[in-house]
């Protein structure tokens, strides 16, 4: 099977609120047959029902939020079928305080259409979101000037608008494959031509779709084998990842990149699949190698005639949308294909204010909504690609604390700085812990109640069932001495000790606890500064572990108070 037949080219969506991004995607599934049997029918009867009139958008917005307010919150991903090959249509929001997920859903598309309501013409969302489809090196671009029925389907209304935006596009480096009239709500150039717009000769919204070209990105370029994930199954270590490019053999030489780790393919797996044979781009696989080396998450494999960049230092074009500005030397988390590493600004180049293209001067910032050309440095060795030769590993995210603040993408690789940068000894912070398990570390002492074990083994799945990172412990397993010292490494590694015990708890031994950890402490019929005490003396087994997930979940969830600093 082709790379073609097995993957859809993914089409994002992608307009100022109210431009009928979500009315035409539903009336583009509606005029095509691709609805599912009854649900035009089932959203006719839900719109009867509540009073409100029916409207196409209904179709694709599924939040019920979302058809309260009438506009789009989250990225939709939803798979089409045309006769041509297979898609995935991304519907995007528009209104500016969801431009965050508008980017995620751009970032992985291969080609844009950008809707203009006639209406209206261009406005200041449409001008950064053509920029940001610049700026994630999005060039398949249609723009499509909707509403036509409402201006009367006059052709100069729709000129102006495609002469207008046309030049803005072109400041920018983007040139788009055509402008297309339409009616979303009546079907206009959706999958048939209208008698309403005579004057227009060129292709409908269906036709255009199947001219788009597929990516670039496929078994013709260089080998890109990100991993994903390495499984242990009896003595085969399978490391698994998506190709973005290229094509693995068995027999085939990689390097692991950034710490030049070489091995040879020994098999190729895939999972509930009868395919045999090579692996191309697109493909989700994994592969075992003749001889063990470490290899885990974030390194990319690639034959060794043609490797990724490998560095620390790289210039980029970035979209910034955080809540506080994008500052200089200012610790963040990058994001690029599976690699995620600390990263910072070390020189703004360029700000530029992306629904002008004026450049503007910041003091060492970067606004909410500006877009910079800029300088970063990652804490370690990176493997990447500028965006021009290979998509994928040109692309990232930038995250602050547990926000997605940014993206952008890798416009030229800069010599390394440090060649000790290709090994990151940093220490592990507690905050970087907390960020990557959602939750403090703590430590709980049950005593004093005659089924402590009880207690103990069902606040342990409790807490397993919620997603955190509980651990059961029998103190009588415990040396007396180091268990205080054994507890506070556990908690400050992120983890929920759960210790049960016979009788009352030393004093001296919680004293040690608490001088050792920053964590929370939960101890049982116990009082004393630096911990919560809670009576579970005459508490069944069921209302004891509902009084200790009481006070335990709240403090779990409070924001780290360790300076950024420190991470």
């Amino acid at each position: 099977m082709s790379a073609e037949a097995q993957n859809p080219l993914r089409i994002v969506f992608v307009g100022h609120v109210d431009h009928g991004k979500s009315t035409l995607v539903g009336r583009l599934f509606h005029d095509t047959g691709s609805l599912p049997d009854g649900k035009l029918e089932q959203i006719r009867a839900t719109c009867a029902r509540r009073g409100v009139p029916f409207e196409w958008a209904f179709l694709m917005d599924a939040l019920q939020a979302e058809r309260d307010q009438n506009i789009t919150i989250d990225t939709s991903q939803i798979w089409f079928n045309t006769d041509a090959r297979p898609y995935v249509i991304i519907d995007a929001p528009g209104h500016r305080e969801f431009l965050k997920n508008m980017i995620t859903g751009a970032a992985s598309a291969d080609a844009a259409f950008l809707l203009i309501a006639a209406n209206e013409g261009v406005r200041e969302q449409s001008r950064r979101h053509g920029y940001m489809l610049s700026l994630l090196g999005i060039r398949q671009v249609v723009v499509l000037v909707n509403k036509m029925d409402i201006v009367d389907y006059d052709e100069q209304v729709f000129d102006d608008i495609e002469r207008e935006y046309r030049e803005f596009l072109g400041e920018i480096g983007l040139d788009p494959l055509r402008f297309i009239p339409v009616s979303a709500r009546e079907g206009d150039n959706v999958a048939a031509r209208p008698d309403t717009m005579a004057w227009y000769d060129g292709p409908t919204i269906v036709e255009a779709l199947d001219r788009f070209e597929l990516p670039r990105f496929d078994e013709e370029l260089p080998l890109r084998f990100p991993v994903q994930d390495v499984y242990r199954f009896d003595d085969r270590r399978i490391i698994a990842g998506r190709l973005e490019s290229g094509r693995i053999r068995v027999g085939d030489e990689i390097v692991f990149q950034p710490f030049d780790k070489v091995g040879v393919v020994q098999s190729i797996q895939r999972w509930s699949s009868p395919v045999m044979g090579d692996a191309v781009a697109g493909e989700s696989v994994g592969i075992t190698l003749t001889e063990q080396i470490f290899v885990e998450r974030g390194h990319v494999g690639a034959h060794r005639a043609d490797q990724p960049e490998v560095t620390n230092r790289f210039r980029a074009n970035l979209f910034w949308m955080g809540r506080t500005p994008l500052e200089r030397g200012k610790n963040y988390r990058i994001k690029l294909a599976t690699q995620e590493i600390g990263v910072q600004v070390v020189d703004f180049e360029r700000i530029i204010d992306a629904s002008t293209l004026e450049e503007v001067e910041r003091d060492g910032e970067l606004q909410r909504d500006d877009v910079a050309e800029v300088i970063l440095e990652t804490q370690g060795a990176v493997a990447i690609d500028p965006h021009h030769r290979i998509m994928a590993m040109g692309r990232f995210v930038i995250v602050d604390g547990f926000d997605l603040a940014g993206g952008g993408i890798v416009t030229d690789v800069l010599e390394q700085t440090d060649a000790q940068a290709r090994v990151d000894v940093r220490p592990v912070a507690p905050r970087e812990r907390f960020s990557r398990s959602g939750h403090k570390g703590a430590v709980v002492w049950l005593s004093s109640h005659p089924e402590a074990s009880y207690v103990a083994a069902g606040l342990e799945r409790r807490l397993f069932n919620r997603g955190l990172r509980p651990i059961a412990v029998g103190y009588q397993l415990l040396d007396a001495h180091v268990t205080p010292s054994v507890l506070a490494a556990l908690a400050l590694a992120g983890n929920i000790a759960i210790v049960s015990i016979d009788g009352e708890l030393p004093r001296s031994a919680l004293d040690r606890l608490l001088a050792g950890s920053d964590a929370i402490v939960i101890a049982a019929n116990l009082a004393g500064d630096g911990l919560t005490a809670v009576d579970l003396s005459e508490l069944s087994v069921a209302d004891a572990i509902d009084a200790l997930i009481e006070q335990l979940l709240p403090q779990l969830r409070q924001t780290w108070t360790v300076e950024a600093s420190n991470i």
